[in-house]
């Protein structure tokens, strides 16, 4: 077959191995160069990524320029709007083919269709592919052809599809592997590049990763547990295969004061490691599991993985989850949303020590424990009453795993606005912490001005004001707000 000169767009795919669409790129092409384009609508740390987020970015980023240089090819990093970008590197080097993996957000499956009218135009071939989810959203649909609305019956016809696909075709869990060597430019044509106006500069001499990186604020690195790279995130993944933490997952991972978590969300939402390779580390735990509980572990541990599919496919069918809820009835509810609360809330400073624990970690790691996601969630909509989009918009401005479609999904569900059968969830703060930090090891932690504080008081909050070291005073009471929220639900 006739070999192309082609053009690789990374996006939410920020690696060289187990990358379908750079395979297939790879394979097909006679010269193939790597673009990744530092797009302004998707950096915007007042509205859609955080300071943490860029520097993941910014650091995986370069890793990745090196891989592709070791392969003999280049990564070019442009700063600015894909549709024309892309068209104009695309007419520079005269290139036949352009590859990338698919999105599912909103605005990028608006972008893509944009730059493909205006490659299909300029009579360039434009090859896209399935290499962020495990399942096509396609073949995610209920015996009335409707996408799914409940999680439940999702993650039946998602590990179904798995299975059946296994048994009858084992590409679905197979590492495609890019081959050793990538064909680059010539001399000539880099030179061309060079001197073009296209503003970057080549491998690792590129202004734009280090103009990301420096201006960034994200001071933190060393408390963060995700960690940028390809090469990174596949140590983490062994790790927690071969520590056996996968094992002992149904039991540790709720517990915040424990490293019982993969540390992978990060990984997966930038696409530094393939969502089969996960898959992959799961299979091969289940090889070497000894009993019926870390089995159910490891199942446990996957269905985390259906959640994420989960709440991309109901964003890629129900887009106008990203501007409200999903249950229209709270699009009337009287919210309060005082100024006040809400900056207690972000700074950790609300007297409710597992929540402050909890907000404080996320403003120094860039991260938070899932539980205590649920904790904060429901105290910010169910305690303080402000509305839980205010909430939503602050943690993608502050975590380093910010995707779209798990941080609505997870704050519509913690809201009870989202696709959720169950009846209405309102989590008592001092409840969850006595059950998921009993020792107040996670509490102390993150508020040492709390550290002599005996455990059952540190966990009730109920805290004597010399013993406060300037720790403030709760600035609510749970049980009156919930009732005062439980009125207000009724009236919607």
């Amino acid at each position: 077959m006739t070999k192309f000169r082609s053009i690789f767009w990374h996006r939410r795919d920020l690696r060289v191995e187990d990358n379908i669409g750079l395979f297939e790129a790879s394979k097909n092409s006679k010269n193939l160069i790597g673009v990744y384009i530092l797009d302004p609508n998707l950096l915007d740390p007042n509205r859609n990524t955080s300071e943490a987020k860029n520097w993941f970015l910014g650091e995986s980023l370069l890793e990745l320029q090196r891989n592709w240089e070791r392969r003999g090819s280049s990564l070019l990093i442009l700063n600015g709007d894909p549709s024309k970008l892309i068209s104009k590197l695309a007419e520079l080097i005269n290139a036949d083919c352009i590859y990338w993996n698919k999105n599912f957000e909103p605005y990028e499956i608006y972008r893509d269709k944009k730059i493909t009218e205006l490659l299909s135009n300029a009579k360039r071939k434009v090859y896209t592919f399935l290499d962020q989810l495990l399942v096509s959203p396609d073949d995610l649909r209920t015996n009335n052809n409707e996408p799914y609305k409940v999680y439940g019956p999702f993650y039946r016809k998602w590990i179904d599809i798995i299975n059946k696909t296994n048994l009858l075709d084992n590409s679905l869990i197979q590492i495609s592997s890019t081959p050793t060597k990538i064909t680059g430019l010539d001399k000539r044509e880099v030179s061309s590049i060079k001197n073009s106006d296209l503003n970057y500069c080549i491998i690792r001499k590129s202004n734009s990763i280090y103009d990301l990186l420096s201006s960034n604020r994200f001071k933190y690195t060393n408390l963060c547990p995700c960690k940028p790279g390809e090469s990174e995130s596949i140590k983490q993944l062994n790790f927690f295969i071969h520590s056996g933490s996968i094992n002992s997952y149904n039991q540790a991972r709720d517990i915040p004061s424990l490293e019982s978590t993969s540390n992978l969300s990060a990984a997966l939402s930038l696409g530094t490691i393939s969502c089969r390779a996960v898959w992959n580390g799961a299979q091969i735990s289940k090889n070497i599991i000894i009993d019926e509980d870390q089995e159910n572990s490891i199942n446990t541990w996957i269905k985390e993985l259906a959640w994420r599919e989960f709440y991309q496919n109901a964003l890629i069918n129900f887009p106008e989850l990203e501007k409200g809820p999903y249950r229209e009835k709270w699009l009337n509810f009287p919210w309060q949303n005082k100024p006040d609360w809400f900056k207690a809330w972000k700074n950790g400073l609300t007297g409710i020590p597992i929540i402050d624990a909890a907000m404080r970690q996320l403003n120094r790691s860039g991260w938070m424990h899932n539980r205590c996601r649920m904790i904060v969630a429901s105290f910010l909509v169910k305690d303080l009453l402000i509305d839980w989009r205010w909430g939503e918009l602050f943690f993608m401005k502050r975590l380093v795993d910010g995707d779209l479609a798990s941080n609505n999904g997870g704050w519509q569900w913690s809201a009870s606005s989202g696709m959720d059968p169950k009846p209405m969830r309102i989590f008592n703060p001092f409840r969850q912490a006595s059950k998921f930090d009993e020792n107040g090891n996670y509490i102390r932690k993150w508020i040492p001005e709390l550290s002599h504080i005996s455990t059952p008081n540190l966990l009730s909050g109920e805290i004597i004001s010399p013993e406060r070291n300037g720790y403030p005073k709760p600035i609510i009471n749970h049980k009156n707000q919930t009732l005062i929220f439980k009125e207000l639900y009724s009236n919607i």
